[in-house]
């Protein structure tokens, strides 16, 4: 049962933790630490940003698709007046001209990446979930190291739909990025194909 009485976290509260202890997210009016990474998802992440900033970090024409700004564990804060600290996150270039900067970042993604945690993984796969389609970000990748997964979600009214659902040993092509083929188990510690 949820106790009504308790006091919901406001961004007075979030802005007052010092900036270098600031790992912290604001969803829903809790105000929840940042698990520390695992080795697992530290790869996982550097798997993520390794497969996609590359190719789409650039203007279109200057050598791949081009076209997205990437970035790693920025604050974002949404009209809301909800933060988060995603994983990896993406702007399109054609919406955002501009590379988004400041802290925290006031213009709403285009796609998130959650690494899923396994000492909090409710907060990526419901929580968070649920902030991301109220706040309409078109397209939200679930990557679990537990199961060694990917699962791309593209928005729509409704909720999130599944568009894809892989597992190490495959290769896909995932949107919004699906201009090129991503190997899943790279993003688990394996080896490219050579």
């Amino acid at each position: 049962m949820i106790d009504s009485a308790r006091r919901r976290a406001t961004l007075e509260d979030f802005w007052a933790i010092p900036e270098a202890e600031r790992f912290h997210e604001l969803v829903g009016g809790e105000l929840t630490e940042k698990a520390a990474p695992s080795g697992e998802h530290g790869d996982a992440q550097a798997g993520i940003v390794g497969a996609v900033r590359s190719p789409f970090q650039r203007s279109p024409g200057r050598g791949g698709p081009g076209g997205w700004w990437i970035a790693t564990e920025v604050e974002v804060l949404f009209e809301s007046g909800e933060i988060v600290r995603p994983d990896v996150v993406g702007w399109r270039r054609e919406r955002c001209p501009d590379r988004p900067t400041g802290m925290p970042v006031k213009v709403r993604p285009d796609w998130i990446c959650e690494i899923v945690s396994a000492s909090n993984a409710t907060a990526d796969t419901v929580k968070k979930l649920r902030l991301y389609h109220r706040v309409a970000i078109p397209h939200y990748w679930l990557v679990d190291p537990r199961d060694a997964t990917l699962t791309v979600m593209r928005w729509s009214p409704d909720g999130y739909v599944t568009v894809t659902r892989a597992e190490r040993g495959e290769v896909v092509r995932a949107e919004p990025f699906e201009a090129i083929e991503l190997v899943v188990g790279t993003l688990f510690g394996d080896d490219p194909p050579g």
